[in-house]
């Protein structure tokens, strides 16, 4: 059986236990209970995430974070410089393949946003998503790293699909995202996905505190 670890923040936390339950019987899904939040999180707590049971022998990380390094707090510029998330962006791969030896990489690129629905004190902006998702495809480019984008998937996606201006926690949604997720993974690990019946879906009980905005 194959071993998946999945690490990110809120978007990752929509759809972890839809690929979860999708991969019974073809893998274990493994990924952390908290959020992930910025990249720069994700290279400090890695090492702890990994004494959780994962072992060294993973077959593939699909992984993201960008969301959090580019929002905007009372009108400031982005919390993280453009730069620094780039350089991070390319040392936590290179910590992913350390502790991970054998296995395959994915990043997801960060999730399109609905401006018009945050406030002047914390914001998104798609155009500096954009940049910042260049950035971490630029600080990958010279590694066997798979890109998905999930940010032209659902850039796409009509307000329906989303559940506030960041998130998509709606059935749509993460059955959109989830199944753009799987098909990845299984075309990397030459495994099969079963169906997950969407009206009977229950997603992990995160707090509102944990998921953020």
């Amino acid at each position: 059986m194959k071993k998946i670890v999945l690490l990110g923040d809120s978007i990752r936390m929509g759809y972890d236990k839809y690929v979860k339950e999708a991969l019974t019987g073809s893998a274990e899904v493994f990924y952390p209970k908290e959020n992930c939040k910025f990249a720069l999180n994700i290279l400090r707590c890695i090492v702890e995430w990994k004494r959780e049971g994962w072992g060294d022998d993973v077959d593939l990380v699909h992984w993201n974070a960008g969301l959090w390094d580019c929002v905007e707090v009372d009108s400031d510029k982005p919390l993280t410089p453009l730069a620094w998330y780039e350089e991070t962006v390319a040392r936590v791969d290179k910590r992913l393949r350390a502790f991970f030896p054998k296995a395959k990489i994915i990043f997801a690129t960060s999730t399109s946003v609905a401006e018009e629905k945050y406030t002047p004190d914390f914001c998104r902006h798609n155009a500096i998503i954009e940049e910042y998702n260049a950035a971490a495809v630029r600080a990958l480019a010279s590694t066997d790293t798979v890109i998905n984008d999930l940010y032209s998937l659902t850039k796409s996606f009509p307000d329906a699909y989303r559940s506030d201006a960041t998130h998509f926690y709606t059935d749509k949604g993460t059955e959109m995202i989830g199944s753009r997720v799987l098909s990845l993974i299984c075309d990397e690990l030459g495994i099969a996905a079963s169906a997950v019946n969407i009206d009977g879906f229950v997603p992990e009980n995160y707090s509102a505190k944990n998921i953020g905005n």
